[in-house]
């Protein structure tokens, strides 16, 4: 569409210093949410090569409920996070009942916080269920 060729435009005139820099910043963000998932037991995950997200089959049997419990019922210093469960980005009825979508569109300090939260709070849940 013409309003993503004007984009383009503006993102080639900004130059290739500017998209290296962005790539590698994604990259960092990709490779610490994978880090974090991949020393959690049960979690898994690949490495992402081309989004701005990750998906993650957690150990819980319902994604829906634990992200909800997540929000409504657990905290670190008054703190949570939000996720979005992967079953919305499937077709098929049924898949990723147990997977989420993590983007790691925050800074790296702030991400890095965040899936703290996330992982303390999947500790939390898996003992209560």
């Amino acid at each position: 569409s013409t309003l993503e060729q004007v984009g383009a435009v503006g993102l080639y005139e900004s130059g290739k210093e500017y998209i290296l820099d962005a790539r590698d910043q994604y990259q960092g963000r990709r490779d610490l949410v994978y880090r974090m998932l991949k020393e959690v037991p049960g979690v898994v995950c690949s490495r992402s090569e081309g989004a701005f997200y990750m998906i993650a089959k957690l150990p819980v049997p319902d994604v829906d409920e634990f992200l909800t419990w997540l929000l409504t019922s657990f905290d670190i210093d008054g703190e949570t996070v939000m996720a979005a469960p992967a079953s919305g980005f499937y077709q098929t009825p049924g898949l990723g009942r147990s997977e989420i979508r993590i983007a790691y569109v925050l800074e790296e300090e702030a991400l890095e916080k965040a899936m703290n939260i996330l992982i303390k709070g999947l500790e939390t849940y898996s003992k209560l269920i």
